[in-house]
């Protein structure tokens, strides 16, 4: 028996830690993913006007930040029982979709891909585990050169969006009453022009790889299932009534279920908070408590009837009927791939309904008192805000993440989270290079929330990863 210890895990956003044991036989039997890093956001809000957690929380992420304003924006709007205009929906859908395919092509080619090749020998590449590779020498180059593509393609996805934004990737122009900008005939004709550009690289290069990907591959569409329970909140409101091309709900044991918010709880027995455990979000609170007993992360766990569920592009897909294999590492890597192309011919669709010059906001005044709850979702999954004001200001402010779903800790009763279940049963060919475990946590792309990260002096070795044998 051996103890697997990978810290800090990178290639994803934030700061996690993976910590699993094998077996005799080097399966995985049991695992633990915690997250080192206190984000005290919710706290920093109280006693701010309900506006400025549109930009504040957004400072949560660089990678996502669009989605956080949105759902701040809906709690807002929410608790004033206000719906923006046709032409603000449409705003805030073509830049919360240049956020969602920026995210996914950055999570294939700058997150995952450096998981099956050998990259060059320079920093940060040279440090990989150089085993399982499968793909040739003339597909190891064209990936590597697809990943430089790739950055261009992230770039131009960020110029779409950046006039009507105000500015990317923290936007400005997003706030409770609407979208204030103004596109002109040429932001929308520039639109146009770079999402045909942006669609040419996920119809050709992007499909191509991911579908070799899953040739080389296909063993992982049985590796990294974990529960199959998925859960979507719904994204991208395609008009005033609610109508969104992805919408909320749930699937389990196969079945596509309706969604309720009312629903969701949050553990925190495996927490550092000493706040009640099993609380709704409306309710809950963070009251840090490091080093609790018992407690590995600063993550919380969020449950929906008091069951683990995993959020991401699969959920959505499942739920949506865009999809039906399966839940894997392959089939999270191939629904991203499938999401980004739906989004980008939506698009299409958004940037047609603008009108040239058109007002897309209104001043909903100040909220004085009241609650409400913005839902959206984030690339990497089911993301909420819940807001209580008083007296103008900010009382209560609560946030549920997409990798608080999918990289939560244990819950009340003892049930993993759905990555640390995923992880469960893996068989790990060579404890040193645990390359099968990188692979599954990848593939759920989680982000932990955005801090300050170090790079070291070039030939400096930064290396956490431990194995323990004989316990």
């Amino acid at each position: 028996m051996a103890k697997i210890y990978i810290d800090p895990i990178t290639r994803i956003e934030g700061h996690l830690k993976l910590e699993v044991t094998v077996d005799d036989s080097n399966l995985v039997t049991d695992s633990k993913l915690s997250g080192t890093l206190f984000r005290d956001f919710e706290n920093l809000l109280v006693s701010r006007p309900p506006k400025d957690a549109v930009f504040i929380t957004q400072r949560i992420c660089g990678v996502c930040p669009v989605p956080h304003a949105v759902a701040s924006v809906k709690s807002i709007e929410n608790s004033a029982n206000y719906i923006p205009n046709l032409q603000a929906l449409m705003l805030r859908n073509i830049i919360q979709g240049s956020n969602f395919i920026d995210s996914n092509i950055l999570h294939f080619y700058h997150l995952s891909i450096m998981d099956y090749i050998d990259g060059p020998e320079l920093s940060p590449w040279r440090s990989s585990y150089s085993m399982d590779l499968r793909f040739s020498k003339t597909e190891t180059q064209s990936l590597i050169n697809n990943y430089l593509t790739a950055l261009k393609i992230r770039r131009i996805a960020h110029e779409l969006s950046a006039n009507i934004a105000g500015r990317l990737p923290h936007v400005a122009s997003i706030t409770p009453g609407g979208v204030t900008s103004k596109p002109t005939s040429t932001d929308i004709n520039n639109m146009k022009t770079r999402l045909n550009e942006i669609k040419g690289f996920v119809e050709d290069t992007y499909h191509n790889d991911v579908n070799l990907l899953i040739d080389r591959y296909n063993d992982y569409y049985s590796i990294g299932k974990g529960y199959e329970n998925l859960i979507s909140f719904g994204v991208f409101d395609e008009d005033r009534s609610g109508t969104q091309l992805f919408p909320a709900g749930t699937y389990s044991n196969g079945l596509k279920r309706s969604f309720s918010e009312l629903s969701i709880n949050e553990d925190v027995d495996y927490s550092y908070y000493s706040s009640q455990t099993g609380l709704h979000p409306s309710d809950g609170l963070t009251a840090p408590s490091y080093n609790k007993s018992g407690a590995y992360t600063w993550l919380k766990s969020p449950r929906y009837n008091n069951v683990p569920y995993e959020a991401g592009p699969l959920a959505r897909l499942m739920i949506s009927g865009d999809y039906s294999n399966g839940v894997s590492v392959i089939d999270r890597h191939y629904a991203r791939y499938l999401e980004t192309l739906k989004i980008i011919n939506s698009m299409d669709t958004w940037i047609n309904q603008l009108s040239v010059d058109a007002n897309a906001y209104e001043n909903i005044g100040t909220i004085t008192s009241g609650s409400g709850v913005g839902l959206t979702e984030a690339p990497r999954g089911a993301l909420g805000h819940w807001l209580t004001t008083s007296n103008s200001q900010i009382s209560n402010y609560q946030i549920i993440t997409p990798t608080c779903w999918n990289a939560s800790p244990k819950d009340n009763s003892g049930n993993f989270g759905p990555m640390e279940n995923a992880l469960i049963g893996t068989f790990v060919e060579d404890i040193t290079k645990p390359i099968e475990l990188m692979r599954i946590v990848h593939s759920f792309d989680p982000c932990t929330g955005c801090s300050v990260h170090l790079i070291s002096k070039e030939g400096e070795e930064l290396s956490d990863f431990v194995v323990e044998l004989g316990i």
